[in-house]
Parts: C-alpha cells; structure tokens; sequence
C-alpha cells in the first residue's frame, strides 16, 4: 500500500483557501486513510494469530504499541476531517444561499430589462438603463447550476428584442457592426474549441465567460444576424449537452458502483449469517480469508452517489464488525478452555521434576513414558503456552534419560568383555562338528545355550547383532542333526526356548510366543468343533461308517495336537 503521511496531507489540503475545490481530494485521502486503517488492524490481527501459534513471531507488546498509535492517528484524522466537513458545509450552505441572492437579483435584471425595453421610448435613457443592468448583471456571482442555462437564454433573447425593438441601429456605424460581426464568430470559433477540453469544470467555467462576453458584444447586421445566432447557439446547445453527458455518465457510473457495493454487502451478510456454524480454529480462518476477499473487492469499487455511498459503507462496516466480534468471542472463550489444559500439563511438569533425579532407570522410565503418554491425551494446550510448557516438561524427561543413557553406556564399556566371550562362544559353536550320537549332540548344545546365557549383559549397541550371530549358528548345528517327528519338534522347542532366554527382549519374545500357540490351539478347537458338527449329517450305511472313521482319526490327531501345545506353553518361562 502506498506511504502517505495522512495527518500531514488532510492538513495541507483542509488548510486550502477554495474547501469546495478540495472536497473530491479530502474525500480520496479519507477512503484511502480508512483502507490503510483497515489492511493495518488486519496486518496486526493476523501477527496476533500467528503470535497463538509461535509466541516468538512478534513481540506483543509491539503489536499493542501499534494499535494504540493506530488509534491515536484515527482520532487525530478525523477530529481534523470532521471540521473540514463542518466547514466545508457552512460553505456550501452559503454558497448556496449566495447563488439563490443572485439568481434573485438576476431575474429582477430580467424584469427590469423587460420593462425597458416594453416602456422606454427615450433611446439614451435606454441605453442607460441597459448599461446599468449589463454593469449589475456582471457583478452578480454564481447562480445555481440548474438555472444558469435558462436565466442566460432569457437575458440573451431580451438583449436581442433590446437591439432589434429599439430603433437605433441606423446610427451605428457599418465599422460597429462589422466588427461585432467578427468578435461574435472568433467567439464562436472558441466556443468549438470547448468540445476538445477535456475538464468539466474548465468548460463550465468558459462557457460562462463566452456567454457573458457574447452579450456584451453589439449588434451586427441584420442579414448575419440569423445564421451567426444560429450557429452561436448550436456550439452552446453541443457545449450543454457534453456537461450533461457528463454527469448522466457520472451518475449511472456512481450508480452502477453502489449497486456493486450492495450485491458485495448481501454476498458478505450471507457469509456472516454463516459464523455460528463455525466450530474450529481452521474454519473461522477459512471464513476470516472470505471476508478479507470481500474487504479487498469493496476496495476495488468506486464511489457510489455521496449520501448512499455513506450508508453501504456503514452497513459494510457494521457486518464484518459484527463477524470479527464473534470471532474474538470464540477465541476468548478456546483460551479459557486451553487455558485448563496448560494446568494440566503444568502438574505432569511438576512430576516429572520430582522423578529427574532418580536412578531407578526401570521404574522411573516406565513412570516418564505413562507421563508423555498423558502429556499427548491431554491435548494441544494453545500455540500461546504449548512451546513453553513442552521445553519445562521436556527438559526434566532430558535429564532423566540422559543420566540413564550416560549411565548405561558406563555400564556398557563394562560389558566389553562379555561381549568378546560371547563372540568367542559363537566361533566355536560355528567350529563344532555335532556328535553322530544325537543325545550327546543335543547336550552339548544345550550347554553351549548355557554358557552363553550364563556370560551375561553385552553393550547396548551390540546386543542385537551378537544374539543374532549366537541363533544363527545354533539354528545351522540344530538344523544338522536331521530328527524327526515328535522328537524333533519337542528338541526344537526346548531349543527354541533357551535360544530366547539369550535375547535382550525375551519377555517380549516369550509372550509373542505364548499368544501364538493360543491361536493354535483356538484354530484346532474349531476344527474339532467342524468335524463333529459334520458327524451328526452321517446317515447309518457302510459307506458312512467309513467315513465317520475317517474323521473321528481327524478329531484325535486335533486333540493330540492341543496336548503337545498345552505341554509347549508350560515349558515357557513366567518372565
């Protein structure tokens, strides 16, 4: 938007010796003082909103001084617009009193004029009477607009019958009339001229001038007399119509502008009748973005005739005040809501600063993890609060975890040597060749389960791989002895089992283990279930006995088969 310094240019203008000649300038200083009132209070709230969400955006303080200033140029513009107005007004009204005083004394000159050239035989004291009037009828100012034509046409055609009626011209001289003759058309040729300026005001007021200059030229003769006339008043009529086209053209324009800023006001009331559906931050941005597009074409629209300008503008004004209040309203009443929220999170900062100094690692970070898990069910607490609270909250959980992580990694440099035996153990169970015995095979494996269990805790960052690399080559010495049946299920899971124990998540592990063979075993129900639903469809025949057989095989291998998970799940730890 354009700089201006508004307070210094109202002043410069309001302090113009013609107030009516600056009206139209004032005016635009004023609509463009209220646009810039309007984009800065919404610059502002748009920095209070985005201050909601990042207090670190601008400084609110700042942001108050602002409006404040704001305020203060309001009611200085104003108190300063409001005298012009008051001014500019008296002015006005005297003008117009002014003019009503000389279309009064005018049309008393018109009536003297009348009455000497209808009474007066005396030709000097005629002449006398018309140098009078001609002398008082260029000292009268202004007369309204609406009867200035009128008026000048009366007072011309009497100056003509004067000239005519009054048998004088035989005492003019053939020079007088010539030269008349010519000053009339170099008037007339000026009065063409008129058609090319393009400033209404500049033609209004050389038309004056001509016209007044045309009459106090002299007559000419007879023979010109009525094609000069005509064509005198063929340029004034052209002049006339080219104001008058003028203000009709101003006027359907004002009109067609103030019609547009009244579709745009019924099309934003229908936006604002609309605000108490909104139910979210998100919507009332989505309805604040349509009122500010509202708001921009409003600007983009012309004047519209002064008087009902004034009132859609007042109505305009008054629904998107109507909508911004609401809408603080509804933000008000969001910070009270958030406002218990920032209360709540404030407690679980107060207990996670009682558990950062303690070094019970389990159970204090156990404790931590169900206080975010809290922190995240209580909700965004509002963009004025959340930042601050989450760094409190935050930095307490940090320096619990980090004194456990600097703790564990203590621990760690400790393990270092855990961790080169287990790596020895995986070499040479990679290096053992399993007994063709198999039971002594399969203690021998069993042991190395044991030992490796036995070694204890690794560093923290090498206790996948090494488990990893111990299963691996378990699995391939396991996998060599080549058993079947129930005997090799039985030994796989017992090896399955110590293999588990050796793993840093083992609860974990033992629990996925569990719920698996649950499943199992609810799969072999049903299945018992189908096949004895299927034996009462059996009719009592030889071929049926054959086949109830067949399922009652069905219904034992199941049966069977839950046992052996049943045994499979006792065999897994408690952890």
């Amino acid at each position: 938007m354009e700089t201006i310094n508004f307070l210094e240019k109202i002043n410069e203008l309001t302090a113009s010796e013609n107030l009516l000649a600056v009206g139209r300038d004032v005016n635009e200083l004023r609509t463009k003082f209220e646009d810039y009132l309007l984009e800065t209070e919404r610059q502002i709230q748009v920095a209070q909103l985005e201050t909601q969400d990042n207090p670190e955006a601008h400084d609110l303080t700042v942001l108050k001084a602002r409006l404040d200033e704001l305020a203060m140029l309001k009611d200085n513009f104003y108190s300063i617009y409001g005298a012009f107005k008051e001014k500019r007004k008296s002015i006005i009204e005297e003008r117009n009193a002014v003019e009503s005083k000389n279309l009064s004394e005018k049309r008393a000159l018109i009536a003297r004029l009348k009455e000497t050239i209808t009474t007066e035989e005396n030709i000097g004291a005629a002449f006398g009477a018309l140098k009078d009037i001609q002398n008082k009828w260029k000292a009268v100012g202004d007369i309204p607009r609406d009867n200035r034509n009128d008026i000048q046409s009366e007072y011309s055609r009497l100056l003509e019958d004067f000239f005519y009626n009054i048998k004088i011209y035989a005492d003019l001289k053939d020079y007088d009339f010539q030269r008349n003759f010519q000053l009339k058309k170099e008037l007339i040729n000026e009065l063409k001229q008129l058609n090319t300026v393009d400033t209404i005001r500049e033609v209004e007021s050389s038309l004056k001038k001509l016209q007044n200059d045309w009459n106090d030229i002299g007559p000419v003769p007879n023979e010109e007399w009525d094609s000069l006339k005509e064509s005198y008043w063929t340029e004034v009529r052209s002049i006339y119509d080219k104001i008058n086209r003028f203000y009709d053209d101003r006027r359907a324009i004002l009109q067609a502008n103030i019609e547009q800023k009244q579709a745009l006001l019924e099309a934003t009331r229908l936006i604002v009748e609309n605000k108490d559906k909104n139910d979210s931050a998100n919507s009332w941005e989505n309805m604040t973005k349509e009122i500010l597009s509202c708001q921009a074409n409003w600007k983009k629209i012309g004047f519209g005739p002064k008087k009902e300008n004034e009132e859609v503008w007042k109505e305009f004004r008054a629904v998107c005040d109507e909508f911004f209040d609401a809408k603080k309203a509804f933000f008000a009443e969001i910070h009270g809501k958030l406002a218990v929220l920032a209360d709540k999170k404030k407690a679980l900062i107060a207990k996670a600063n009682e558990l950062k100094d303690s070094t019970d690692w389990k159970e204090t970070a156990n404790k931590l993890k169900q206080l975010q898990q809290q922190w995240k069910m209580i909700g965004h607490s509002g963009a004025k609060t959340e930042q601050k609270l989450w760094k409190s909250f935050r930095s307490s959980c940090d320096t619990f975890f980090n004194a456990r992580t600097a703790f564990f990694e203590n621990k760690d440099k400790e393990n270092e040597a855990n961790l080169i035996a287990k790596t020895t153990l995986i070499t040479a169970i990679k290096a053992y060749k399993p007994s063709k015995d198999k039971n002594t095979a399969i203690a021998d494996l069993k042991k190395f389960s044991t030992d490796f269990n036995a070694i204890g805790h690794v560093p923290m960052k090498s206790k996948d791989t090494i488990f990893n690399a111990f299963k691996t080559a378990m699995d391939e010495k396991y996998a060599a002895l080549k058993m079947e049946g129930a005997e090799m299920e039985s030994i796989l899971f017992q090896a399955k089992i110590e293999t588990i124990k050796a793993s840093s998540n083992a609860s974990r592990q033992f629990a996925d283990l569990k719920m698996a063979l649950r499943k199992q075993i609810d799969v072999e129900v049903k299945k018992i279930a189908l096949l004895e639903n299927n034996l009462g469809f059996f009719a009592n025949s030889k071929g049926a006995d054959a086949l109830r057989k067949d399922v009652d095989k069905k219904i034992a291998k199941a049966t069977e088969k839950i046992t052996v998970i049943k045994s499979q799940l006792k065999l897994i730890p408690n952890e």
